[in-house]
């Protein structure tokens, strides 16, 4: 080589020397050609105290042909040499980074430093262009090894990646590039939460995951308007957890099963084939086992439509103790191993619309018609509304819940009987009552959960009211509306329509998305049966939207509460019409089935309230409850807060009705009534009141050391005194569940 090449490379080599000059080299190479002004402000130097330093590099730089000036942008890039000699640099830096830095990675394995997987990681999750992309991943390298740490991790090298992408402006990606998971501190919470509810380890799993999921749908599912608008209150998502994985409910057809058994079709599947039962006991093992294996499918409810009218041919001939005794086991074998709650649907008699269909008996045979088995039905009755009532004397049951059919009119002695089992079995919370009082209620489904699926959408009952289900829910905060409006009528409306329109494209999208966990065969149990006629009739589903703080938003607008007159009832009735003419328009203009909802989210509303308590301030808001644990307040809440009549209340609650269809439960606080007194409430809602399900609610405590069950608020038990083995139960939403004192 000759003595001239040795001098340049020792020239270039010296220059490299130097960290400010190799920062310049570096920072043109990551960013392109760069003005005077702006590699020092990037270089963080100061123009009055560094301008001397700067300038003497720059041209040390510009002598040995390593940058050059661009004659028409006023601007310095690298030449060849430079890219060469930067290249040079990073190699060298690579290969000691290599051997001094291990990172711990998500596989959970200890690895090597790699630069070139960083830029992968950029290029496969967030679809960086490639130069882009080996850019950043050099520039991480180059921080990293800044730090002096005795190892990396994943979580922490993707911190870094986040931090340069938003401080070049590249929002989009950092987006998509987010990492999920919770913090070491949340999860050690959660441990002691969930340790503090006497909870179990698997809802320790569960609650993390959901999480997860959570994070993972408002980060890349839902367009940002409408993720925004559930973390600022606007919107809540009901069970984000599940919204883009299950639906929320879902009312089964028994006598699908009854007919073909239980058989999938999957090679993977590791489920064994069940065979169309051949005994009552192996029908309600056969219910069972769907509950279950449903269970990874379905959120929150499951309905059995009709439970004792299909059983009914598969008890002919067996007697009353055999059949009890198979009841009491299949009661408890939900209790104990559903995790969704199950909805039984008790008929006094075969419905009209049932008694000339065909009975599915035994081994899947048709028996005749159901018609010819009223008196097996109404007995079946009599043992669920019976065990339930053993049960509860002990230890209150709260899943299953009966969902009693009460005919308006004259009744037998016998469904006076069963009638009579339910209301005493009402003192301790588990049933719930239909009211066949409105025209085509009988056609009808409804869940415990309040959902009510009417034969008012393909107009037939088998395709509206079984193997359906609701999609999910969203809230509407209305108050939050008239805050915005600041006392304008119009701007109220239409703040109104943005949040329904937001809310109503939410469903969609979740709508789309469960059909796509169909179609990639994450549901087996309700796409059963294939792409003809699967089980589960998702084109039939119901989508939800819940109403928050209409009694708060009415008082605001009127100055007066709902049951004050005539004026905030008819403005009440004027906002549920714009609800449903808005919710009618979608549900036409997508082919959904849309309705909306009276029975409030306790989670949501107190989430709601809460926000816009902080938001607004006190002054702005109305609000229910206290400032330190605000919530807003459906109408139930006018029978335990309000002096007004069961009757006026009623009244209201019908009015109301005709416009949420969807999802309507009426709680009715009782304290120490009878029987009697329970039945004669049941008498007047059936022969006066069009309104579909109500419930009897009371506080309910149960003391583990004398295993009883008492009504009403306990400080203490009655029986042996104790306060430190009670457990009090409350129906806060629509279902009864633990609560602290």
């Amino acid at each position: 080589m000759p003595p001239s090449s040795k001098r340049a490379g020792s020239r270039v080599l010296k220059a490299a020397s130097s960290s400010l000059r190799l920062n310049i080299l570096k920072l043109l190479f990551d960013r392109g050609p760069l003005s005077y002004t702006e590699i020092m402000k990037l270089l963080k130097l100061s123009p009055s105290k560094d301008a001397g330093r700067f300038a003497y590099h720059l041209k040390v730089l510009l002598n040995l042909d390593l940058i050059e000036p661009d004659a028409e942008s006023k601007k310095y890039m690298l030449t060849e040499m430079g890219k060469s000699l930067v290249d040079f640099a990073n190699r060298i830096e690579e290969r000691t980074l290599k051997k001094r830095m291990l990172v711990r990675t998500s596989r959970l394995s200890i690895e090597p430093f790699d630069r070139n997987k960083i830029a992968e990681s950029l290029i496969r999750e967030a679809g960086v262009p490639f130069d882009l992309a080996h850019k950043i991943a050099r520039e991480t390298e180059e921080r990293l090894l800044k730090l002096d740490t005795k190892y990396l991790t994943a979580p922490l090298i993707r911190e870094f990646v986040n931090a340069i992408l938003i401080e070049r402006g590249l929002e989009e990606y950092r987006h998509k590039l987010t990492r999920l998971g919770l913090p070491v501190y949340d999860v050690t919470q959660l441990i002691k939460s969930m340790g503090a509810i006497s909870a179990d380890v698997e809802a320790i799993r569960a609650a993390a995951g959901n999480r997860v999921i959570e994070e993972y749908t408002l980060l890349n599912t839902l367009p940002r308007d409408i993720a925004d608008a559930h973390l600022s209150g606007t919107l809540n998502l009901n069970n984000l957890a599940s919204w883009i994985l299950k639906i929320d409910s879902f009312v089964h057809d028994l006598r699908f099963f009854f007919k073909y058994g239980l058989v999938f079709k999957e090679q993977s599947s590791d489920y064994m084939v069940i065979q169309p039962p051949k005994s009552f006991r192996a029908a309600l093992n056969l219910i069972v086992n769907i509950l279950r294996i449903a269970s990874t499918e379905i959120s929150r409810e499951q309905g059995l439509e009709h439970f004792n009218v299909f059983l009914a041919p598969f008890i002919k001939g067996l007697s009353e103790n055999d059949v009890r005794d198979e009841i009491n086991l299949f009661l408890s074998s939900i209790n104990l191993t559903v995790p969704t709650g199950v909805s039984i649907s008790v008929d006094l008699r075969v419905p009209e619309f049932l008694s000339e269909h065909r009975a599915i008996g035994p081994r899947g045979d048709v028996t005749g018609v159901y018609g010819d088995y009223a008196e097996e039905s109404l007995t079946l009755a009599s043992l669920i509304v019976e065990a339930l009532g053993e049960a509860c004397k002990s230890k209150a049951v709260f899943n299953p819940s009966p969902i009693i059919k009460l005919y308006p009119g004259r009744l037998s002695s016998e469904e006076e009987g069963v009638v009579y089992g339910a209301h005493s079995l009402a003192s301790y919370g588990p049933p719930y009552f239909v009211n066949l009082l409105p025209e085509g209620e009988e056609r009808a489904s409804h869940l415990a959960t309040g959902e009510r699926f009417p034969e008012n959408w393909k107009r037939d009952w088998e395709l509206d009211t079984v193997r359906v289900g609701c999609m999910g829910s969203v809230t509407v905060n209305l108050p939050r509306a008239f805050y915005e409006a600041k006392g304008n009528r119009e701007a109220f409306f239409s703040n109104i329509y943005d949040f329904m329109e937001k809310a109503l494209r939410a469903l969609e999208i979740k709508f789309l998305t469960i059909k796509q966990r169909a179609y990639e065969g994450l549901l087996p149990l309700l796409s059963y049966g294939g792409g003809r006629d699967p089980y589960c009739r998702l084109g039939n589903s119901l989508f939800l939207v819940s109403i928050a703080g209409l009694n708060e938003t009415i008082s605001l607008a009127t100055k007066r509460a709902i049951y004050e007159g005539n004026e905030p009832l008819k403005f009440a009735e004027e906002i549920s019409s714009y609800l449903v003419r808005i919710t009618s328009e979608f549900s036409k203009r997508r082919e959904m089935r849309c309705a909306l909802s009276l029975t409030l989210e306790s989670e949501a509303s107190r989430r709601m309230a809460t926000l816009d308590l902080e938001h607004y301030g006190l002054a702005e808001v109305n609000v229910s409850g206290s400032k330190d644990r605000p919530y807003y307040s459906d109408l139930n809440s006018l029978l335990y807060n309000a002096n007004i009549s069961l009757d006026n209340y009623l009244a209201i609650e019908e009015r109301l009705h005709t416009f949420f269809s969807g999802r309507h439960l009426i709680k009715i606080p009782i304290r120490g009534e009878s029987p009697e007194e329970l039945l004669s409430i049941s008498r007047k809602i059936t022969s006066g009141f069009k309104i579909p399900l109500y419930t009897f609610d009371t506080t309910i405590v149960y003391c583990s050391s004398c295993h009883k069950t008492f009504r009403g608020e306990q400080s203490k038990c009655p029986i042996c005194g104790s306060t430190g083995t009670i457990t009090r139960f409350i129906r806060e939403d629509a279902r009864y569940k633990a609560a602290p004192y």
